[in-house]
């Protein structure tokens, strides 16, 4: 088919994922495998869709079982706060993944519960049921997974609505001025390194709110709300704000200051997550505590 002009100059990921109604994962994941092609030669996933040129795309066989679900595997430090018919809310530590994805080798929130013997919702893509949001791998805390189909519906629902409150902590470098505020500013995937994100005027609208709650010689502890859930959403703000999270070498952390404070990570952990019970109506809040290395970096930074 050639490429229709609406998507004239758009990443082929993103294209496609358009075009096809298909997740930027699996087109991705296509592109990888040399599925797709432009004016016959191979294209990548983040090259672009000149508009007119011919587009061919090789779609796996859909009388071929769909792709199964993350493995087993026990995941140390996976803690279940609470779990129902409905809902798990798990605690996730750092170096897991919400799901499996390409690229990703390490252990899944999924598979995790696969092995404790958790069944999840079936709805959503093979390789993420029962996800309904995401945190990154580096960063820890709470989150909810859907066991249920209902469950998965009305939290994808809530989320999409930003009827779920999401409160996060993050140390970051500096002390943001104003202590308390707001930052609204549009955010995509970074113009020339693909596995980051940044603040671009015709990305994605993304709102950040933040309040101080302790500040130290060299960094700041936040209280950070969420009004979108963009990819990297804090990490990107606040570098942008040149105040990046402490330890965050990708998005411009001090390198001295993250090895002063024993970090390999950025200082970002999912607090707490409320939400209306998908089963019931009744509004539920889950906290995490801070783990172990984040609490060091604390203490480092109060000395």
């Amino acid at each position: 088919m050639p490429v229709p002009d609406g998507l004239d100059g758009m990443r082929v990921d993103a294209g496609l994922s358009r075009l096809l109604g298909l997740s930027r994962t699996v087109v991705a994941a296509l592109a990888e495998q040399g599925r797709v092609a432009v004016d016959g030669q191979a294209a990548g996933k983040s090259d672009r869709l000149p508009g007119g040129s011919w587009l061919e795309i090789e779609l796996p066989d859909a009388a071929a079982p769909a792709a199964s679900g993350a493995p087993e595997e026990e995941v140390a430090g996976l803690a279940i706060l609470y779990s129902d018919d409905d809902i798990v809310v798990v605690d996730k530590p750092v170096g897991v993944a919400a799901h499996p994805s390409p690229g990703w080798n390490g252990p899944t929130v999924t598979g995790g519960l696969a092995a404790l013997g958790v069944r999840l919702s079936t709805s959503g893509a093979a390789e993420r049921q029962g996800i309904v949001h995401r945190l990154d791998a580096g960063t820890t805390g709470v989150m909810v997974v859907a066991t249920s189909e209902h469950a998965y519906t009305a939290l994808k629902r809530a989320f999409k609505e930003r009827t779920v409150l999401k409160r996060y902590h993050a140390v970051v470098q500096g002390h943001p001025d104003p202590s308390s505020g707001t930052i609204d500013a549009p955010i995509d995937r970074h113009p020339r390194h693909d596995y980051r994100y940044a603040v671009v005027a015709d990305g994605r609208p993304s709102v950040t709110h933040y309040d101080t709650v302790e500040a130290f010689r060299a960094a700041s502890l936040l209280d950070v709300r969420l009004e979108t859930g963009r990819t990297h959403q804090i990490r990107v703000h606040f570098s942008a704000l040149r105040h990046p999270c402490v330890g965050d070498l990708t998005y411009g952390a001090d390198p001295t200051l993250a090895a002063r404070t024993g970090l390999t990570r950025q200082w970002l952990h999912a607090r707490m997550l409320g939400f209306a019970h998908p089963g019931d109506g009744r509004q539920v809040e889950f906290t995490s505590p801070y783990p172990a290395d984040l609490a060091a970096a604390l203490d480092t930074l109060r000395d």
